[in-house]
């Protein structure tokens, strides 16, 4: 799977997700900023997919790390 691919699905479930949410556990009254709106929940979940499916820092190649002699 490429990077494009993995940022669609990931867009497309958080945007599911978020909707779902808006569904099934939402703000009845109004007062609610983002649940009470099925548009603004599902950009939420979009973002949030998005934001996990992104690749984080690479962690350092212990290997090649030279560790200096305590004094």
């Amino acid at each position: 799977m490429n990077k494009t691919q993995r940022y669609i699905l990931g867009a497309a479930v958080g945007g599911l997700l978020g909707y779902g949410y808006y569904y099934f556990i939402g703000c009845n009254t109004g007062n609610c900023a983002i649940t009470s709106n099925w548009h603004i929940s599902t950009l939420y979940g979009v973002v949030a997919g998005l934001l996990f499916v992104m690749p984080g820092k690479k962690k350092a190649d212990s290997k090649n790390i030279k560790k200096e002699p305590p004094l």
